[in-house]
């Protein structure tokens, strides 16, 4: 079965017959105590959810994350976003479709970035950080897995690569900052940067290409199993400096900028100050860079309400050129046209 439509092409007032990704069902009760199923369905371009009303109980039994099915309904508008009036949902069985069309990607080459993560490894001059970042990204399995893990479950790089990609952005960032201000320890803050998410290979786990956190992923969050992989690895190295893993653990522990974001510390070093900026500033042009690629025109517009940045935003669509990663430009001073 061939998909013909992607939730980017949603239009309201259309009605849509087609094949989707099943992300979440969750059951629920009307006030009369009727129980009606609250779907959220997506594939490679984005997500759409909708109620069900009618035989929600039968079925939730086959919309299950990560199963296929076919859904039939009304495209509407429901407080400044497109929702689905879904009339009807079939089981589709996972043979019969091709899984690349649902489970979105990052739109940049992960070979090419991985060879750009690796150039920058070359330019730590510290040599216990150089022996701890080889480890993570050369010996350890967490490598493979590291180059396919989305960076979140929602909101920003929450795709396969996205991890890759939002470390890499991040790091080509301090590489750049290291050298900009004067007394920033770049052998430190590029090891921050490439090792500050690094907790979310073991916090968040994709299945079908469902995104779903852990236990261990709710109960202590990506920054404390960060710490702890960083300080296991570090306790393998022959003399490594206490203040050094201090200091690295700092970083981790501290970018979400503040306690209230999550941070069991906030920045108390010029290293850290500068990873929490960048940190935060990365997370946010990809989060305005995915609403751009859904624009259908470069003019400049409004988008609707977005909640985790309390505002609307006037943005313009991107117009198609070729990627700067095609030029040939040594690796680290290629830069992701898309956020400068």
């Amino acid at each position: 079965m061939e998909k013909s439509i992607f939730v980017d092409q949603l239009r309201q007032g259309e009605r849509v017959n087609e094949l989707f990704l099943v992300k979440s069902a969750r059951l629920s009760e009307t006030k009369a105590g009727k129980p009606y199923l609250i779907l959220v369905i997506m594939d490679r371009s984005g997500e759409v959810s909708g109620p069900i009303w009618n035989n929600a109980l039968e079925i939730q039994k086959f919309c299950k994350p990560g199963e296929i099915v076919r859904v039939a309904g009304l495209v509407q508008s429901y407080r400044d976003s497109l929702q689905l009036k879904i009339d009807s949902v079939l089981s589709v069985p996972k043979s019969m479709v091709e899984r690349g069309d649902y489970f979105p990607v990052s739109p940049k080459n992960r070979k090419e970035m991985a060879d750009e993560l690796q150039a920058l490894l070359r330019t730590i001059k510290n040599p216990y950080l150089k022996k701890l970042l080889n480890y993570f990204f050369n010996k350890s399995d967490w490598w493979l897995k590291f180059q396919e893990a989305p960076a979140a479950k929602g909101i920003h790089h929450a795709y396969i690569g996205g991890l890759l990609e939002h470390s890499l952005s991040v790091a080509q960032l301090c590489h750049f900052m290291a050298e900009h201000y004067e007394g920033v320890d770049h052998s430190l803050l590029l090891s921050g940067a490439l090792l500050h998410d690094i907790g979310k290979l073991s916090e968040l786990s994709t299945k079908d290409g469902v995104v779903e956190y852990t236990v261990a992923g709710r109960l202590k969050g990506h920054l404390v199993i960060g710490s702890e992989m960083i300080s296991g690895v570090a306790g393998q190295i022959e003399d490594f400096p206490r203040e050094l893993l201090e200091q690295l653990q700092h970083l981790v522990l501290s970018h979400h900028g503040r306690q209230e974001f999550g941070s069991p510390t906030v920045p108390m070093t010029v290293e850290a100050f500068v990873l929490s900026f960048v940190d935060d500033l990365d997370a946010k042009m990809n989060l305005t860079e995915q609403l751009r690629r859904k624009m259908n025109s470069e003019e400049m517009s409004w988008t609707d309400y977005q909640r985790t940045l309390e505002r609307y935003l006037y943005l313009g669509g991107f117009e198609e050129k070729s990627s700067l990663m095609d030029q040939e430009e040594p690796a680290l001073s290629r830069r992701q046209p898309s956020l400068f």
